[in-house]
């Protein structure tokens, strides 16, 4: 997927699926526009990539800040094609009966409310310029209960459900949105889950989670018309067919 020219913004970009992500768009050709809160580490990726990319320290749960972001990234590039709504947090696991209530709300403020600003500052953009992709790291935890990952469940739930809303408004407008549900991620956020100790997802081995660069090169795949059918859809990285399209082994 040749994406020279193009411009993708990606949240969560200082490090796992959203930094690799970050470097297979920018070996594609597009230009990366990279948000977190780390400033540090965005402004080093941002370094390694080099011209194409800019760092932009945000945090996704406040909307001025993500339309900021978007503003800053038209400045930079002059357009905005893709949005990967890849921000999110897992800590603190914890029970419901348990849960303190200000943490569990910051945790929907970060994965439900930072996507829908995300789309909401996007959407408008992308409806100017005719077009655009909005992609939305999903999870398995959207369909079914997990021990101890109710705050998880239910933002990803309803960030699935966003998704869908944007196909069924947007898609009219040339607005490509799709989710990813990527299985278990050799990421950090497996090693918070592996140090819980709590529900079957931290006893699994190391060994059985995905490389950070398959749902990054998923995503990329997204982009291509070969996934046009799957808009408004979930694709999961557990189907060996799409894993097959996407080349990954």
């Amino acid at each position: 997927m040749d994406m020279t020219g193009k411009t993708v913004m990606i949240t969560g970009a200082s490090r796992g699926i959203g930094a690799e992500a970050a470097r297979v768009f920018a070996a594609a050709g597009a230009n990366v526009a990279l948000l977190a809160r780390s400033a540090e580490a965005i402004g080093d990726l941002a370094g390694e990539i080099g011209a194409q990319a800019i760092a932009i320290p945000c945090d996704v749960s406040r909307y001025w800040e993500v339309e900021a972001a978007v503003n800053a990234t038209l400045k930079t590039f002059g357009r905005l094609d893709v949005l990967i709504n890849n921000a999110g947090v897992i800590e603190p696991i914890s029970h419901l009966g348990t849960a303190d209530p200000d943490a569990w709300s910051h945790v929907i403020d970060i994965n439900l409310k930072g996507v829908f600003n995300g789309m909401r500052a996007a959407v408008p953009v992308m409806q100017d310029a005719g077009g655009g992709s909005i992609l939305t790291i999903s999870s398995g935890a959207a369909h079914n209960p997990i021990e101890a990952w109710s705050h998880y469940c239910a933002s990803k739930a309803a960030v699935a459900m966003l998704t869908r809303c944007v196909h069924m408004e947007n898609a009219s407008d040339g607005i490509r949105a799709m989710g990813l549900s990527p299985g278990t991620v050799a990421t950090q956020m497996q090693r918070e889950i592996k140090a819980s100790g709590i529900n079957p997802v931290s006893e699994l081995a190391w060994e059985v989670h995905v490389p950070a660069d398959w749902p990054a090169k998923t995503l990329l795949w997204m982009c291509s018309p070969e996934a046009d059918a799957l808009c408004g859809e979930e694709i999961s990285l557990r189907d060996e067919g799409i894993r097959a399209q996407v080349g990954l082994s």
